[in-house]
């Protein structure tokens, strides 16, 4: 099974669960209790997000996008995991939601084994159905990735998983506890790179990448560390993100996910300008002005975002 281990995927079910909770519990609380018929006009849109920092900021970009070329468009954010969003959009709630496409596919399709960005984009389209549409995918994406500190790159030469393979019994390695048995986690990088972890150097810390890891390697309490591309702490620490040119992980690039019935030539060509816009470094930058020192709203994050790259005028 190949998937990634966001918390975006990791926790599915507890969000899941804790969402119909507040459905029963807190009424309106639920963004996809507005109730009333999905709208036929392909000019009325709504934008949706999953529950964290960066879909919320690039639904807004979608949703700023839009409304400067004409689209009547409401938002509903925070909706939560796929299993909550997809149906979501399947039913019309929601017309445009921000997705990635390995981790959409591998949901659409428990069988599929595409990696490349090329291969996950063709066995993304063929798993759609009739009910679903994407736009083009954007260069930028938020991956699973092997990273270490400059120290331990300049020590050992690394510039590829593949590098650190020979020093595997140095190594601890830092990675939510799902990482040693899932196929693009330890059992991939001993299969296509020769690293071999063992048990005992493994360290399990359950926080998807984030805080807990980034201290864990910079103290030096584990040598390499399953960190995700889009994350400010690696460009604040210093840290080396090791290449993997065999595709271990999945390609996860950004991706607008539409309910099929409201793809247009406009839409998808608003969106299309937003994609070609969007890449890693830019999601990196969006990242580090929300979840950064400056804590700035998704929401104002993103409008200055749009109005730097000249999206807030029509797209011609």
């Amino acid at each position: 099974m190949r998937m990634t281990f966001s918390p975006r995927l990791s926790i599915a079910t507890a969000v899941a669960a804790l969402a119909l909770t507040a459905v029963a519990g807190c009424g309106n609380s639920d963004p996809l209790s507005s109730g009333g018929t999905a709208s036929s006009d392909p000019n009325t849109i709504v934008v949706g997000s999953a529950n964290f920092p960066e879909s919320e900021t690039v639904a807004n970009i979608y949703a700023d996008a839009l409304k400067a070329n004409g689209f009547d468009v409401s938002t509903k954010l925070n909706i939560g995991s796929r299993e909550a969003y997809v149906p979501a959009v399947k039913a019309g709630s929601i017309d445009v939601i921000p997705d990635y496409t390995g981790n959409l596919l591998q949901f659409l399709d428990k069988n599929a084994t595409a990696t490349t960005a090329a291969d996950v984009n063709a066995a993304l389209t063929a798993a759609l159905g009739s009910d679903l549409a994407i736009a083009t995918p954007a260069p930028g994406e938020n991956k699973d990735a092997v990273v270490v500190t400059r120290g331990t790159a300049d020590q050992w030469q690394l510039t590829s998983i593949a590098d650190l393979a020979p020093h595997s019994a140095d190594v601890k390695f830092g990675a939510p506890a799902e990482f040693q048995e899932r196929p693009v986690g330890l059992p991939g990088l001993k299969e296509h790179y020769g690293l071999d972890i063992s048990a005992g150097n493994f360290v399990p810390i359950a926080d998807g990448g984030g805080p807990a890891t980034v201290r864990a390697l910079a103290d030096g309490k584990v040598t390499a560390a399953n960190i995700f591309t889009t994350s400010p702490a690696i460009a604040a620490n210093n840290f080396v993100v090791l290449a993997d040119p065999k595709n271990n992980f999945p390609a996860q690039n950004v991706v607008p996910l539409l309910r099929a019935s409201k793809k247009s030539d406009k839409l998808a060509a608003v969106l299309d300008a937003v994609s070609a816009k969007l890449t890693t470094e830019q999601l990196v930058a969006l990242n580090d002005s929300v979840s950064g020192s400056s804590k700035t709203e998704p929401s104002a994050a993103a409008a200055q975002w749009v109005a730097a790259q000249g999206l807030d005028k029509p797209v011609s």
